[in-house]
C-alpha cells in the first residue's frame, strides 16, 4: 500500500523533534503511540507544565514558518501542524488548562487511563507500573495546582462535571476499584511476579488511591463551590473548541439548522425501516420487539467480547480480501472490556512498530448485562474495519511517506470519527446492513450522532430550542437525548454529561462525516468518468491523519 521510501525534508525533521518533545512532556502521549523511555512518569499538569508546553509550541510553529515545503506532503505537514500549533496557544492563551475538567477526556481520567495501555507481559514491565503508580501522586498535585489557580482567577469548570468526576473517583478508589484490583490481579505472562515487587505494586497502588481521594476532596470541599452553575461555554470559546475537533471553520447556525434537518431525516428513515420490519409498527414498537428477539441478545461481557471479535475479524477477512488493500499489520484488532464502567466505547491505535494492536474497548456500565447485537453490529465496523482501525492503523503502517507525527499524532476528531461514521453508511452501501434491523440499528447511531449535533450547539451557544419553548438548558438537553436514542438511561445520562463538559467534541462525529461525504462527491465531480472510489479511500487514507480543511484542500487541488 505505500510507495517507495521518501527521502526526509527539513519540515519532516521538524515534525519528528515535534514528537520527540511530546513524548518527553506528555509521557502518556508517548505511551498511546508506544514510546515508552518516560513511561515512568506522567505530565506535569502544573500551570508551569503548561508553560513549558506553550515555549516548545511557539518554538517549533516559529521553524516551520521559517522552513520552504519541497513537495506536496510537506505542505500538508507545515499546513497541519501549524494549525495545531497555532490551536494550543490560542488555548493557552485562553487558560483553558485552568479548567480541564470534564467526565470522559481530561486529566481527571488520563492519569488512570494510561494504565490500560502499558505492557505488562514481564517483571520488568510490572516495575514500571510500579514506579509509574508511584507517580500518580506528583500529577495529580500538578492538576490540583492548575485548578487551585483556575479557582484563584475565576476560570473554573461547570458544577456538574465537577460532581460527576467526584463520583468516578469513588469508584476508581473504592475497595474493589481499579487501583486495588489492578494491583491484585498483576501477573506477568512469563511467570510469577517476585514477592517483592507484588508488595510494592501493592504499596504504589495504595498511594494513587490516596492521591485520587485527595483529588475528589479537594473537588468537594475547594472546586465545587467555586464551580459555575451554567453549563454553556459561550460563543467564542465555542467556536475555539469546534475548530479544534473539526479542523475546519464552520458556520455555527447553518450547522445547527443542518443539524435540525438531518435529525428529522434520521427519523423518517428510521420509520420507513420500522414500517419494513412490522407494517403499521412505530420506531419505539419496533425496537421493543427487537429487543424482545433472543437470537439479537448478548448475556454478559464475555459473549460481548467475543461476538465483537468474531465480527471484526470476519470484516477484516472479508473487506481485504474484496474492497480494500489491507496490511498484514492491520488485520489484528483486539476487542476488549474496559476496566472502567463509565460507559462508551472507542478505539486505541496501535504502536509504531505493530507491537500493541489496535482495540476496541467497550466500558460497560455498572448493572448492564445485556446487548443487541442489532443495536451494536454498527459499532464494530465503526470502530474496526472500515472505520477507525483502518483509517489509523494505514495511517501507522505508512511509514514509508509520512513522518512520525503525521503517522501517530496528526489529525482532529472529525477527521476519524468523520470517517468512522462514513464508514458506517459504506457498509450499508457494500451490503453488510441488508438486515433491516441492523439498518435500523445504524440508523439510531446516525440519529444520535444527528441529535448531539442540535443540542451540542444548542446547549453551549445558547439557542433557541427546536420546540420554541425557550433557551436549551441540560434538563431539555437529557430528555431530548432520552427522545432520540434508543440506550439505558445510564448510557444517556452519561453522554449527555460529556457533551456539556467537552464543548464542540460531540458534533465533529457528524459534521465530521458531512465534510467526508462533501469532499467526496467534489472529488468525483472533478474526476468525472475517472472517478473510482477505491482510489478516493486510497488516497484519503494514505494521507494520515489531517483537519478537514487540509483534507478538502489536498484532495481537490489538482
Amino acid at each position: 500500500m505505500t510507495e517507495a521510501t521518501r527521502t526526509p525534508t527539513q519540515i519532516d525533521a521538524i515534525a519528528e523533534s515535534w514528537v520527540d518533545t511530546l513524548v518527553e512532556l506528555s509521557p502518556t502521549l508517548g505511551t498511546y503511540i508506544g514510546r515508552m523511555e518516560h513511561a515512568d512518569r506522567f505530565d506535569d499538569f502544573s500551570p508551569a507544565g503548561h508553560a513549558r508546553f506553550a515555549d516548545e509550541a511557539r518554538s517549533a510553529l516559529s521553524a516551520l514558518e521559517a522552513a520552504t515545503p519541497t513537495d506536496p506532503i510537506d505542505e500538508i505537514t507545515r499546513t497541519d501542524l501549524s494549525s495545531e500549533l497555532r490551536l494550543a496557544l490560542e488555548l493557552h492563551d485562553i487558560r483553558w488548562n485552568l479548567r480541564d475538567l470534564n467526565v470522559i477526556a481530561s486529566p481527571a481520567q488520563e492519569i488512570r487511563e494510561v494504565f490500560d495501555l502499558m505492557p505488562t507481559d514481564t517483571a520488568e514491565d510490572w516495575e514500571v507500573v510500579a514506579r509509574r503508580l508511584g507517580a500518580v501522586k506528583g500529577a495529580v498535585d500538578g492538576y490540583m495546582e492548575s485548578l487551585r489557580e483556575g479557582v484563584r482567577q475565576g476560570i473554573v469548570p461547570a458544577r456538574r462535571q465537577v460532581v460527576e468526576v467526584i463520583t468516578q473517583i469513588g469508584r476508581y478508589t473504592a475497595d474493589n476499584g481499579f487501583f486495588t484490583e489492578f494491583a491484585g490481579e498483576a501477573a506477568p505472562a512469563d511467570g510469577q511476579l517476585p514477592a517483592s515487587l507484588a508488595r510494592e505494586l501493592a504499596d504504589q497502588a495504595g498511594a494513587a488511591r490516596v492521591a485520587y481521594d485527595q483529588l475528589a476532596e479537594f473537588m468537594r470541599t475547594e472546586l465545587a463551590p467555586a464551580a459555575g452553575e451554567g453549563d454553556a461555554v459561550g460563543r467564542d470559546m465555542y467556536a475555539l473548541h469546534s475548530r479544534r475537533f473539526l479542523g475546519a471553520v464552520i458556520d455555527l447556525d447553518e450547522t445547527y439548522e443542518w443539524g435540525i434537518e438531518e435529525l428529522a431525516r434520521m427519523v423518517a428513515e428510521q420509520e420507513s425501516i420500522a414500517n419494513e420490519i412490522s407494517p403499521g409498527a412505530s420506531v419505539e414498537e419496533v425496537v421493543a420487539l427487537l429487543e424482545q428477539d433472543p437470537s439479537r441478545k448478548l448475556h454478559g461481557t464475555q459473549a460481548l467480547q467475543e461476538w465483537m471479535q468474531a465480527t471484526s475479524d470476519r470484516a477484516i477477512a472479508e473487506l481485504g480480501a474484496t474492497h480494500f488493500d489491507i496490511p498484514e499489520q492491520i488485520r489484528t484488532l483486539e476487542c476488549m472490556i474496559a476496566p472502567t464502567k463509565e460507559g462508551g466505547i472507542y478505539y486505541t491505535g496501535p504502536t509504531d512498530d505493530f507491537s500493541r494492536p489496535g482495540r476496541m474497548w467497550w466500558s460497560v456500565p455498572e448493572g448492564v448485562t445485556e446487548f443487541d447485537t442489532w443495536r451494536e453490529l454498527t459499532t464494530v465496523y465503526h470502530e474496526g474495519v472500515p472505520g477507525h482501525h483502518l483509517q489509523i492503523g494505514q495511517a501507522t503502517y505508512n511509514r514509508a511517506q509520512l513522518n512520525s507525527w503525521r503517522r501517530l499524532l496528526a489529525g482532529t476528531s472529525g477527521h476519524a470519527e468523520g470517517w468512522a461514521l462514513y464508514a458506517e453508511r459504506l457498509m450499508q452501501d457494500l451490503g453488510y446492513l441488508d438486515d433491516p434491523a441492523d439498518r435500523l440499528g445504524m440508523l439510531d447511531g446516525q440519529r444520535m450522532r444527528a441529535a448531539r449535533v442540535v443540542l451540542d450547539i444548542g446547549v453551549h451557544l445558547g439557542k433557541q430550542r427546536p420546540d420554541g419553548a425557550g433557551i436549551w438548558d441540560a434538563e431539555y438537553a437529557l430528555a431530548f437525548m432520552g427522545r432520540n436514542v434508543n440506550m439505558p438511561d445510564e448510557f444517556v445520562r452519561f453522554e449527555v454529561n460529556r457533551y456539556l463538559g467537552w464543548p464542540g467534541q460531540a458534533p465533529s462525529y457528524k459534521v465530521g462525516q458531512r465534510i467526508w461525504e462533501q469532499v467526496r462527491d467534489d472529488y468525483a465531480t472533478a474526476r468525472g468518468t475517472d472517478f473510482s472510489i477505491k482510489e478516493f479511500h486510497k488516497r484519503a487514507l494514505d494521507m494520515g491523519g489531517v483537519g478537514l480543511d487540509t483534507l478538502r484542500t489536498a484532495l481537490l487541488r489538482d
